[in-house]
């Protein structure tokens, strides 16, 4: 089907279907396969209203980029983008470069929340199998081309199209035990990092690429504690180590865990350890 959209030519594609009585909730609005060479393309995810909406877009001959949420991506014959709008990306094509690629432009929450959960567990770069290429290109070439789609159809459409991205990216195979989503190892191994940094909530739910609401959900689910519970947690365990292993003074550790002062590190640590940090260090040299 992927030779099939090719043989078909450049084209473009906007589905204006009837107004339903019971709306459907995932949906394509329209559709297209588009080439760009030596031209200005640019496409800001938060300069596209406030609507929200999902682009998939896979890349048959040249190359484009992604810059999402501040990682940089090459998106190479074979990949395929998935980004949500409004958010903080940009793809667009380098001066002199040349671009192919197939698209579908989706909408409405059920389409929002299957993306979601694909760029929580992969982020917005994809590499399927033909078998899944072919479905998203089978699901874009009958968009383009149908005649007055009804809302069921086009619906269907969509349908198939994030079904494909889903075998994609989770296939049949359970998720294997003990394992994190990689947008919550993204945020522990940033925490890991950073212990000295101030640590917001907002800040760790823009490196999991996730309202801070869904985060925390999500973090909390994941690690059985609140992300601000797990970064004291880690700061204190820090400090346990530096205590034991060095002669930091109190100010000293408290400014490499992230602690406003010496003082409130101590009542912190007292709290939570149930001894200054100094009575600490000492009990546990005289139990050495």
């Amino acid at each position: 089907m992927l030779t099939t959209l090719l043989n078909h030519g450049f084209d473009i594609r906007r589905l204006a279907t009837a107004r339903s009585a019971a709306p459907l909730h995932c949906m394509v609005a329209s559709a297209g396969y588009e080439q760009r060479r030596n031209e200005v393309y640019s496409w800001d995810g938060m300069k596209r209203g406030t609507a929200p909406f999902l682009v998939i877009q896979h890349t048959t001959f040249g190359e484009g980029r992604l810059d999402h949420a501040g990682v940089q991506y090459r998106l190479t014959p074979g990949k395929t983008m998935l980004v949500t709008m409004p958010h903080a990306h940009r793809y667009f094509l380098e001066r002199g470069g040349h671009w192919e690629y197939f698209w579908l432009l989706l909408n409405g929450r059920e389409a929002l929340r299957l993306a979601r959960e694909i760029l929580d567990a992969a982020g917005p770069v994809l590499t399927l199998g033909a078998e899944q290429v072919d479905r998203l290109s089978a699901a874009t070439l009958r968009a383009i081309t149908a005649s007055d789609p009804t809302p069921g159809q086009a619906s269907v459409l969509a349908y198939e199209a994030m079904t494909a991205l889903h075998d994609g990216v989770f296939g049949l195979r359970p998720p294997p035990e003990n394992t994190l989503p990689p947008s919550i190892e993204r945020v522990i191994a940033y925490i890991e990092d950073n212990l000295g940094s101030s640590l917001q909530v907002e800040r760790l739910a823009d490196i999991a690429e996730m309202s801070r609401a869904h985060f925390v959900r999500r973090f909390t689910l994941a690690m059985g504690r609140p992300p601000s519970d797990h970064v004291l947690e880690q700061r204190l365990a820090r400090a346990e180590r530096l205590l034991l292993a060095t002669e930091m003074s109190v100010g000293e550790i408290a400014r490499l865990t992230g602690f406003a002062d010496g003082n409130y590190f101590a009542k912190v640590f007292r709290k939570h350890r149930g001894a200054a940090p100094l009575e600490y260090r000492a009990t546990r040299f005289e139990a050495g």
